[in-house]
């Protein structure tokens, strides 16, 4: 077997959605992001049960990886729609860390470039409220810096999915001639039939 398989390619691509997704979740564990924090590890686990089905010939657990995919891109348009605030959704609601917090993006404040002041609260503000964090300079604002999280978890898992399609359609053809074509089954069912005429 080649080393440019879809099979390899499909593990290969696993492994990218690991990495992406262990890095998204850190800094939404920072941001105390409660939603994407929920779904992440939802990610991980299904990406892993695609990884271990990938390896071990399993294309049961791949068609649960295929289906998984198809939401998770979902899931991430639906937070691009949220930073960028398209459809009557607002990047300042609690939605993403279930109205349990005022937390936001941990990229709000330690964003590429941004310098984070903090300004005395106002005589009527709460002191656990941020908005007495003033937040300055940054080379990207941090609904951007979501939003091409977003889309790499969506390019990904749209190529993701074409392989685990490809790999599933492979591996069923290949259970289809391995139950008859196998040299060890014709093997074995010829000495049942010597066996039974004996």
């Amino acid at each position: 077997m080649g080393c440019c398989t879809g099979r390899c390619s499909l593990i290969c691509l696993c492994a990218l959605q690991l990495i992406s997704a262990l890095e998204r979740q850190i800094f939404d564990f920072l941001g105390f992001q409660w939603a994407p924090i929920l779904g992440n590890f939802l990610h991980i686990i299904v990406v892993i049960l695609g990884l271990f089905g990938t390896i071990q010939y399993r294309p049961r657990y791949i068609m649960v990886y295929t289906v998984w995919t198809a939401l998770w891109v979902t899931w991430n348009v639906f937070i691009i729609c949220f930073y960028l605030e398209v459809g009557g959704l607002s990047k300042d609601t609690d939605l993403m860390t279930f109205n349990i917090s005022v937390h936001r993006s941990w990229w709000r404040e330690h964003g590429p470039g941004c310098v984070r002041r903090v300004l005395p609260p106002s005589a009527h503000g709460m002191m656990d409220d941020y908005t007495y964090v003033s937040v300055t300079g940054c080379i990207v604002d941090f609904q951007y810096l979501e939003v091409i999280h977003s889309a790499v978890q969506i390019l990904l898992s749209l190529v993701g999915f074409v392989y685990a399609c490809y790999v599933i359609s492979i591996s069923m053809e290949e259970e289809d001639t391995y139950s008859f074509d196998l040299p060890v089954c014709k093997h074995l069912f010829i000495q049942m039939l010597q066996i039974i005429e004996q």
